[in-house]
């Protein structure tokens, strides 16, 4: 099983050699905002896809389809955290921290403000 840190290097040799790419068939690779639309678009089809799980769309290979897109997105969220300096692992590991906390104090019946 790979870590985060490994994720992270294989998402970055694949934006690199995505750049070079860009860069030979457009004249320039694409902006970290592009990347974002990117995801947004793969966020789309995943969004598809779990219609068509749910019944309410076909697809033929949903399961490998559904496993395509998660790991696209994932990918995006790689790329972007690298291009904006975030530590997800430890960026992560505080929002889980803090949804926890809020969730349990909810669950005790603490008025929490959002």
């Amino acid at each position: 099983m790979s870590s985060l840190a490994d994720l992270m290097e294989r998402a970055k040799t694949i934006r690199a050699l995505y750049a070079a790419d860009e860069a030979r068939r457009f004249g320039r690779s694409w902006t970290v905002e592009e990347v974002a639309l990117g995801f947004v678009g793969d966020v789309g089809d995943l969004a598809k896809l779990v219609q068509s799980k749910a019944g309410v769309r076909h697809h033929n290979h949903v399961d490998e389809a559904i496993a395509h897109e998660l790991a696209d997105c994932l990918w995006s969220v790689l790329v972007l955290a690298d291009a904006y300096g975030v530590d997800l692992e430890a960026s992560f590991t505080q929002t889980m921290t803090s949804l926890e906390t809020h969730l349990q104090r909810s669950a005790a019946g603490a008025d929490i403000q959002d």
